[in-house]
């Protein structure tokens, strides 16, 4: 059962189904295809509620770096990162970009997470 949590700012996108799916840095546990996804805001708080339950339908290796984003080694086209960063809540790839690199360091390598 994995359970994400997501930041304020990602939560209304998240439970109205426009972001569907989720960039982490890999887990002992990956998550596997056809798992319940349970997608929360707020964990290990009071204010901690439920946005959502989906089922995994990918999992796939991902790098993010100035240069782009590689999905299980494959680039994705240039044109298409805008694309990329609206599926993760972002309006476009610069915002993603910034928030990985202040967030995690670039390059960040992890798992992208569709459900």
């Amino acid at each position: 059962m994995p359970a994400y949590n997501f930041q304020k700012q990602f939560a209304p996108a998240v439970k109205s189904g426009e972001k569907h799916q989720t960039i982490r840095a890999k887990r002992k546990n990956r998550p596997r295809v056809g798992q319940m996804a349970y997608c929360f805001t707020g964990m290990r708080t009071k204010k901690c509620r439920l946005l959502k339950k989906a089922r995994i339908r990918g999992v796939y290796d991902v790098r993010i770096d100035g240069c782009g984003v590689l999905i299980n080694g494959a680039a994705i086209v240039h044109n298409e990162l805008d694309l990329f960063a609206l599926r993760d809540g972002f309006h476009c790839w610069a915002a993603i970009l910034l928030w990985f690199e202040r967030i995690h360091g670039l390059p960040f390598r992890g798992d992208l997470i569709l459900w």
